[in-house]
């Protein structure tokens, strides 16, 4: 694309492009994607550009901002054919309620931290958008939230009210207490109350990793990805023995795991 073709000129077309694709004439498969349909793809793209920057891969993570806008986009073009809102719409709100929660940058308010600023946000969202929870600070949770992510979201609402340690100490210690607990169901043949201590002693480890500005999602995406690279890593080496890991006896794999580690 020629460097003199501006940002908006680049997203319209993009934008003509999906108009041509769902048009009569268009693609088939496009033509019978929905909003509900296109959630998966909305999560999976959102992922891949997070695996881009993680991965320090800026020329993937050009395309999967790319492949975001599509779907974005789509979904846009979805709801502007059914009447619901146009993609004009979306800008503008999205433009109005910026400048809204920005009086210190497009207005006389002074914020000089990033705490004052998130402070100021929830104070606009709350009391001058009129978003504040009426019965529960937790009415607003999304049921359609992956478990993990809906633990911290969860954690970080009621935090917010003074539901919350103030030191990560306690935490260590009620992480222990669950595991004790969890132990306990398990040698009591308790299959349905293990599930359930299984199930506490992760939502304190969120809350452990939410204490300590971890987002449990990406941490546990980095280590799976970890190790995906270090289990291909493993097959590669027992190839190189003429053995598959179904013949390698747990040992051996074992060593060649630490192995591994040091190396990487």
């Amino acid at each position: 694309m020629p460097d003199e073709i501006t940002v908006e000129k680049a997203f319209g077309k993009l934008y003509d492009i999906v108009r041509r694709l769902r048009a009569p004439g268009g693609c088939p498969w496009d033509q019978e994607q929905s909003d509900y349909s296109l959630r998966t793809n909305l999560v999976e793209e959102a992922y891949e550009c997070v695996s881009a920057i993680e991965e320090a891969d800026d020329e993937n993570l050009r395309e999967e901002i790319g492949d975001l806008f599509l779907v974005a986009a789509m979904i846009a073009r979805i709801k502007e054919e059914e009447g619901v809102f146009t993609l004009k719409d979306v800008f503008a709100e999205v433009c109005e309620k910026l400048i809204r929660r920005h009086p210190h940058v497009f207005g006389d308010v002074k914020k000089d931290t990033a705490d004052e600023v998130l402070e100021q946000w929830d104070h606009i969202k709350d009391n001058i958008e009129g978003k504040k929870a009426k019965k529960s600070v937790l009415e607003r949770v999304p049921r359609t939230l992956p478990p993990l992510e809906r633990a911290f979201f969860i954690q970080s609402k009621v935090s917010k009210v003074g539901f919350d340690w103030h030191k990560v100490g306690p935490v260590w210690e009620k992480i222990e207490e669950e595991i004790e607990e969890f132990k306990e169901a398990y040698n009591n043949r308790d299959y349905r109350e293990t599930e359930r201590e299984f199930g506490d002693l992760l939502f304190t480890i969120v809350n452990l990793g939410r204490l300590m500005n971890i987002d449990p999602t990406l941490a546990l995406n980095s280590t799976n990805q970890k190790f995906i690279n270090r289990f291909q890593e493993l097959e590669k080496r027992l190839k190189s023995m003429g053995l598959e890991p179904k013949e390698a006896d747990l040992d051996h794999m074992d060593s060649i795991w630490n192995q591994i580690k040091k190396d990487k």
